[in-house]
């Protein structure tokens, strides 16, 4: 029955016309065809793409992700993040050396308070978050999205999180245990929650960090730079250089020292 649902219409005319002798043409069977929301059923795909949920629901959106960070003596520690995709901030970051699904549930309980105005939490297939993790998160109030296998790029914004975290903090170190890890990422965290609330920045969905554009007050030039300067009697005139006493139009190079005169 289910490869029947994927029959088009002409396929549907051809095989009442072999199989039951109806010649009938695909016009008339577009005539009784059901519509697109009738064939697909109660819990039909949405027609909006991942990338317009992601912005339209930016505010009620938290991401998080485990990364490796490998030790001087070859161990490997696993570093969580979480992030708020609306404001880009980073609600929480530990590091263990064995994950597991109680652990990472009481990362969530640390990170998500009681009283939260998020819906919707995007995570990979990970097999450390097991069902017990989606259900306690289901009591939260949050609704677990799985990315697509092998698609990093539908948690985008927390993969961008974990590059910066590596090219600004980890890749310039060796960790030796896991308090030196714990004590770069609280670092790298305090400098992004610096970055995002400072006013020398804006933070916009899709569009990622802007630097603020220089005012005129930043920018302002000193006299003697300026296009045209206008005189007492209104007239304008070349622009005169306060320093030597001379516009910079009548202003020549120096001369150069006469030989002779050695």
């Amino acid at each position: 029955m289910s490869s029947v649902l994927t029959w088009g219409q002409a396929r549907v005319a051809a095989e009442l016309s072999l199989k039951l002798g109806i010649y009938v043409s695909p016009r008339t069977v577009r005539t009784y065809w059901p519509p697109e929301s009738e064939r697909r059923g109660p819990r039909g795909t949405s027609s909006q793409r991942w990338r317009t949920f992601v912005r339209n629901h930016a505010q009620s959106i938290v991401v998080c992700d485990f990364f490796v960070v490998v030790t001087a003596r070859f161990r490997i520690l696993f570093v969580f993040l979480m992030m708020e995709i609306g404001t880009r901030r980073i609600l929480h970051c530990n590091v263990t050396a064995h994950p597991t699904a109680e652990w990472t549930l009481q990362q969530f309980r640390e990170a998500i308070p009681c009283d939260h105005p998020y819906r919707f939490l995007i995570r990979d297939r990970d097999s450390i978050f097991s069902v017990e993790v989606d259900d306690q998160l289901k009591a939260f109030g949050l609704r677990v999205l799985r990315t697509p296998t092998r698609a990093p790029q539908a948690n985008a914004y927390c993969e961008r999180l974990v590059g910066t975290a590596r090219r600004e903090c980890l890749d310039f170190m060796i960790p030796l245990r896991n308090l030196t890890v714990d004590i770069s990422q609280l670092t790298f965290t305090r400098s992004w929650l610096v970055r995002s609330s400072a006013g020398s920045t804006t933070n916009t969905v899709g569009k990622g960090w802007q630097r603020e554009r220089p005012t005129a007050e930043k920018t302002a030039c000193p006299d003697y730079l300026s296009a045209r300067v206008t005189d007492d009697r209104g007239a304008s005139t070349a622009p005169r250089d306060s320093r030597a006493g001379r516009t910079r139009r009548d202003a020549a190079p120096d001369a150069a020292p006469d030989p002779s005169r050695g």
